[in-house]
């Protein structure tokens, strides 16, 4: 069962802009229904950056499927924003399962070990793990267009774009906020949809993302509670 993997998905700008540390928490829902909490925290030290996320099931979920997944990046900030440099994810329920990457600028690889193997895949420039990706948002300026960037879940590299739908107000369990809605472009009947609001006023910070997989499984997720150094 890969529900909470799925939830936990889905540029330019100066990099001093972003704050020192973000601290967030978010909530998991299916259906109108609590299915699980994430707990995040970024951390900028000088020219280097730090994220941890917990995601842990909740509510019915948890009663059949009692998981917790760690994800962890870390890496250089330059003026263009994150470059991970190494990428974790980890289960308390599946360890079989868990992903370990590495980001070789220099010669353009990505060094993935999944399931006691190792592979190597072409990493383009600016590439993002699934957790950076989310925080380099902080770093759009655009308000028309699209916007396009590879991103990696430590086992492969994809390509993702995302366009511009709106500028809208929503509200969240952490208030509200003035967003810019960006929505997933998709080509194939197995791309997942994916949708974001990223918060204007706090560093464009995702405030709620949506995830529909083809399968069916639609994911809301939520800001709960939100705090910048």
């Amino acid at each position: 069962m890969r529900i909470l993997a799925v939830l936990l998905l889905a540029f330019c700008g100066a990099a001093g802009a972003m704050p020192s540390r973000i601290t967030a928490e978010y909530e998991l829902t299916n259906s109108g229904l609590t299915i699980g909490r994430v707990h995040e925290s970024f951390v900028r030290t000088a020219d280097t950056y730090e994220i941890h996320s917990v995601s842990r099931a909740e509510g019915l979920l948890k009663l059949v499927y009692d998981e917790q997944i760690t994800l962890q990046s870390s890496g250089k900030v330059d003026d263009k924003g994150l470059k991970p440099l190494q990428f974790e994810e980890r289960r308390t329920r599946e360890p079989r399962r868990d992903v370990n990457a590495t980001f070789d600028w220099e010669r353009g690889v990505m060094h993935s070990r999944f399931r006691g193997e190792v592979s190597q895949h072409a990493l383009p420039p600016a590439t993002q793990d699934r957790i950076s990706m989310m925080y380099q948002f902080m770093h759009v300026k655009a308000r028309t267009g699209d916007l396009t960037l590879s991103m990696s879940n430590g086992r492969k590299v994809e390509r993702y774009t995302y366009r511009l739908v709106e500028e809208v107000r929503i509200a969240t369990p952490a208030g509200e906020f003035d967003t810019l809605h960006f929505q997933r472009v998709t080509s194939e009947p197995s791309d997942r949809h994916v949708e974001v609001w990223l918060a204007k006023t706090h560093h464009n910070f995702p405030v709620r993302v949506v995830f529909d997989d083809p399968r069916g499984m639609r994911v809301e997720q939520r800001l709960v509670a939100l705090r910048t150094d």
